[in-house]
């Protein structure tokens, strides 16, 4: 244990990084963080376009995430829900399969959906109940098996549990490991599942809004480190008595000069479209429950949040399945699809952007295992976090960063 009070540098501005940064700066430390892009947050960035808030990607914030229940300002954030739940297709029309505990309105119309037997509903009071208990937390097995292990029928795998959870993790074979289902299952049952009125870069600007100025330094990228020193691509090197790694996984390797590793990332492909009126009315996440087809999800942003559109319009966030690969316009082989859901209206929509991001989360090679965090400290100067050594969500990022800092004062004796 040491008692001085040490220099830290932290590399990457994400949520992991500010994260770190603001319980440094909560116990009196000050630090730099250093960002290789032009902007803070990671992932969780808003770009304003035309009017229109652009999320990187289509992205959503689970209000009972624990670690973002002790670090946000909800209410600072102005929180926009959308409905809990999901419409799902099926059979050429939308089904409602709703929580209700928190839209008991929609009991009936659930139950009676042909998305999953009656059994399969009374299932999911079950998965419900022993994700709240935390039941599954020691438990090796996949989200998959354990689904299966619970009874529930191929035809709710396949038109509800697939669609929803592969647009969470962003896999279909659904081999996230079940105790990071319990995590997320858990905070959907718990809270809201919402935007920020100002978009998810919201999250990243309020973490930052309490460090100094000066804190963090955009475009400064790492060429490489030694010990807790770094040298940037600009040839600037800067000293310090510890030094944090808030970056994703492979560039927390390539830093430390180990072997990068060749596990697949998972990555996401979100359109975005301005329409002249909503296809549907209600702030509803679209699930695709027909088993093919190039749409996994479909949500009117501006229903949950007016703010993410200008006035009279409204912004539309499509997700793909990996079949869009096979197509050379994808925007048109998006709209040509949905033609069947909403009709000749989609003609109308304007494609705003795509959002094609290659490692949206991490490999789940990389993920620990739920009863084995590995500890931020690698060495006597160097610490690690970010969301590949939690669970791989927001909330994990939030987590990683909290604890490399307490780490850190509690090895300057700070805490």
């Amino acid at each position: 244990m040491k008692h001085t009070t040490p220099q830290v540098l932290i590399i990457g501005a994400g949520l992991a990084g500010l994260a770190c940064a603001r319980r440094l700066k909560e116990a009196g430390l000050t630090c730099t963080v250093l960002e290789a892009s032009d902007g803070i947050g990671g992932r969780a960035r808003t770009d304003r376009v035309e009017g229109f808030q652009l999320d990187r990607g289509f992205q959503v914030f689970l209000t009972g995430y624990p670690e973002a229940c002790k670090t946000l300002n909800y209410a600072a954030l102005d929180l926009m829900p959308f409905h809990p739940g999901a419409l799902v297709r099926h059979v050429g029309r939308f089904h409602v399969m709703s929580d209700p505990f928190h839209r008991p309105q929609d009991l009936v119309q659930t139950l009676l959906s042909p998305i999953g037997s009656l059994a399969d509903k009374f299932r999911m009071l079950r998965v419900r109940r022993d994700t709240l208990c935390s039941k599954m937390r020691d438990s090796p097995q996949s989200t998959h098996d354990m689904l299966k292990a619970y009874g529930f029928s191929d035809a709710m795998l396949t038109r509800f549990f697939s669609p929803f959870l592969s647009g969470v993790f962003l896999e279909t074979e659904l081999r996230t490991p079940c105790w990071i289902f319990e995590l997320v299952w858990a905070a959907f049952c718990r809270g809201a599942t919402a935007v920020p009125r100002d978009g998810m870069g919201a999250i990243a600007q309020q973490l930052a809004a309490p460090l100094p100025p000066g804190t963090i330094r955009l475009n400064q990228a790492v060429r490489h480190i030694q010990a807790s020193r770094v040298m940037l691509e600009t040839g600037e090197q800067l000293t310090g008595d510890v030094l944090v790694i808030a970056t994703d996984d492979v560039t927390a390797s390539r830093l430390r000069g180990e072997h990068v590793p060749r596990a697949s990332a998972r990555g996401s492909m979100t359109l975005y479209f301005d329409a002249p009126v909503a296809p549907q009315r209600g702030p509803w996440l679209m699930l695709n429950g027909e088993g093919d087809g190039v749409v996994r999800t479909v949500c009117v942003l501006s229903e949950a949040a007016p703010s993410y559109a200008p006035p009279g319009r409204a912004l539309i966030s499509v997700t793909t399945t990996e079949q869009i690969g096979a197509h050379d316009d994808v925007p048109r082989a998006v709209r040509m699809f949905l033609q069947s859901w909403f009709g000749s209206q989609v003609d109308e929509w304007r494609h705003l952007r795509t959002d094609h991001i290659h490692r949206a989360l991490p490999p789940i090679s990389v993920l620990p295992s739920g009863d084995r965090i590995p500890s931020p400290r690698v060495t006597e100067h160097l610490y690690l976090c970010g969301d590949y050594r939690e669970s791989g969500t927001l909330d994990g990022a939030l987590l990683s960063g909290r604890r490399a800092a307490e780490l850190i004062l509690s090895d300057y004796a700070l805490l």
